[in-house]
């Protein structure tokens, strides 16, 4: 067992990439799909909704590999 317990670090660095990537797609693609059928006008919410999840995504992406696949097993 581990300084932080048993955690399985290249299934959570994979996990948070896959979950960074589906987020970033579903923001991406959904902005685009939902301007397409409400013919360019969106309520404040849904454009926020899909900005941020772009965003979260792009953090996951960056990070999650960083922090489960070297930080975290350097520190261990």
């Amino acid at each position: 067992m581990g300084r932080y317990g048993n955690l399985d670090y290249p299934r959570l660095a994979k996990g948070g990439l896959g979950l960074g990537l589906a987020l970033f797609l579903f923001g991406a693609i959904g902005a685009k799909v939902a301007l397409a059928m409400h013919g360019g006008q969106l309520p404040g919410w849904e454009r926020t909704l899909f900005f941020d999840a772009e965003w979260i995504g792009i953090a996951l992406v960056l990070f999650s590999p960083i922090i489960f696949g070297i930080v975290l097993p350097l520190t261990e």
